[in-house]
């Protein structure tokens, strides 16, 4: 194991704590039952204890000892902190550390603990929906019991106006998958969105995974952002007080600070998302450039957090927003699905490398008790996150994640349409009357139109603009609710898996 010097940006922040705090323990999110990155890279293990002292990190497995180092206590207050060996996937391990101060002993341990891989789940309601909530939940929750090498975490929900060392407060400390904490109990419960995914990691993979669970409902992506993210778009304080009451904090950045920037040391393997509602509200036409800074601050900051430990370009999957309502005066759902991508229309792209996208634009739940923006299919949405986690977190080729998107689009005027070639074979489940329109440009606004569409070969859709004499633009499933359950015209042939909407202006 390797010793680890404190960031230098952190130091300003050890103000914040007090003599009191100097009892020798780990920091906030180290327990038993956790899982720590495995190799090729290095786990960071830190805490806190008496300036001057001696620390020495142990990891053991049954009676063997795998690593052990020593490291001074530095600081004000008192801060020790170690890269352990690279470890392999597996466990259980017992981690060991003892301080030395003044020829008096202290010892401090962790049981329990495994080597895999840790993903961070972060977002607003909908990631933070529990297994209890959707649907085949007697089911689901079962499951825990088949899976105790998925190992779950929860941050409380704190914000903060400065950024926070560590966690003021956890919600579920390092835990075992069980009924309870999946989503039945009444203090503790956890994303059903991520619990999802990690269990299907593991069962395909077939080593631990660490979920790390920070989210809270109603809020916007300028709060989970540090002010040097918010800076990148021109934005440096909440412009106004966000009044909406079912809302969470919304103030820039109060969410980063508190919920995000004390797990900085945590070396991890990823990041999946699922946020954007609040937006379609707040700074809608910025996503694009909100959201794609985020996801470049946060690897910058965990790789310079973990020491390096962290891939500075770790994968980020994110949840492109399903439905809200049928019937709406603005288009601010489909804009931000389209600013969701960076305004490519599909992930990974130039500005969102090393990105994988859920889409769920066909999963809208009227009936949702919990409101149609909460739909209640959140085993598509993980298995769709899976699938995209395993083609690029995991390197798997084969694995098909994204649905069609158009290659090429024709237009031939004199016939009266224009044929839009897609990347790959189209499943098409029924008509395209409305789902494609074509844009005109009038004397006063421009004015969508729908336009018939049909599949005349395996890849190509052609749609038809009668009565128009010039096309400005076309677009594909832009509205809030573009077709029912499951029910989109457009699927990838493999893996059903729905074409993304999009829109193309022409010159």
């Amino acid at each position: 194991m390797t010793a680890m010097p404190l960031l230098p940006q952190v130091l300003p922040l050890l103000l914040l704590l007090t003599s009191a705090d100097a009892v020798f323990r780990f920091a906030s999110y180290y327990g038993d039952h956790m899982v720590l990155q495995q190799k090729p890279a290095q786990a960071v293990v830190w805490g806190y204890g008496e300036v001057g002292a001696l620390v020495t990190v142990s990891l053991i497995q049954g009676m063997d000892t795998i690593s052990k180092t020593a490291v001074k206590v530095y600081g004000d207050v008192g801060i020790w902190k170690v890269l352990l060996d690279p470890v392999d996937y597996g466990g259980p391990y017992h981690l060991i550390a003892q301080q030395t101060f003044k020829q008096e002993v202290t010892s401090i341990h962790l049981d329990d603990v495994l080597f895999g891989d840790v993903w961070i789940c972060g977002g607003q309601s909908n990631m933070e929906m529990t297994v209890s909530q959707i649907f085949n939940a007697s089911k689901e929750l079962a499951r825990g019991a088949h899976y105790p090498y998925v190992r779950l975490f929860t941050t409380s929900l704190e914000s903060s106006d400065t950024e926070l060392l560590d966690l003021a407060k956890v919600d579920l400390e390092w835990s075992v998958p069980t009924t309870k904490n999946l989503g039945s109990g009444d203090f503790t419960y956890f994303s059903a969105v991520c619990w999802i995914f990690g269990r299907h990691l593991a069962r395909k993979l077939k080593y631990p995974i660490g979920l790390v669970e920070s989210v809270w409902g109603g809020t916007p992506v300028e709060a989970w952002s540090s002010k040097t993210a918010l800076s990148k778009c021109g934005l440096s304080e909440t412009p106004y007080e966000f009044t909406d009451t079912l809302a969470g904090p919304c103030d820039y950045s109060v969410l980063w600070n508190a919920m995000i920037h004390p797990l900085l040391n945590m070396t991890i393997k990823g990041a999946i998302w699922y946020q954007g509602e609040q937006n379609t509200g707040m700074n809608t036409n910025l996503y694009n450039c909100t959201f794609p800074a985020l996801i470049q601050d946060w690897r910058r900051s965990f790789h310079e957090g973990s020491m390096g430990q962290t891939d500075p370009n770790f994968p980020f999957g994110f949840v492109q927003l399903s439905t809200n309502q049928k019937t709406q005066p603005n288009d601010n759902y489909p804009v931000i699905r389209w600013h969701q991508t960076a305004d490519y229309g599909y992930a990974p792209n130039p500005k969102m490398p090393n990105t994988f996208m859920a889409v769920a634009m066909d999963l809208g739940d009227e009936t949702s008790p919990y409101g149609s923006v909460h739909p209640r299919d959140k085993q598509t949405v993980a298995f769709r996150l899976y699938l995209g986690a395993r083609a690029i977190a995991y390197g798997d080729q084969r694995v098909p994640f994204q649905g069609p998107f158009p290659e090429t689009i024709d237009i031939y005027y004199n016939y009266s349409y224009m044929n839009i070639t897609y990347n790959q074979e189209l499943l098409i489940t029924h008509a395209c009357d409305h789902i494609f329109e074509v844009n005109v440009n009038g004397e006063s606004q421009y004015t969508w139109i729908p336009a018939p569409a049909e599949s005349p070969s395996s890849k190509v859709v052609t749609v038809t603009f009668k009565g128009c004499s010039h096309i400005s633009a076309v677009r594909y499933a832009w509205s809030d609710w573009p077709c029912e359950y499951k029910q989109c015209p457009i699927y990838s042939v493999h893996g059903r898996l729905p074409a993304p909407l999009f829109i193309k202006y022409f010159n």
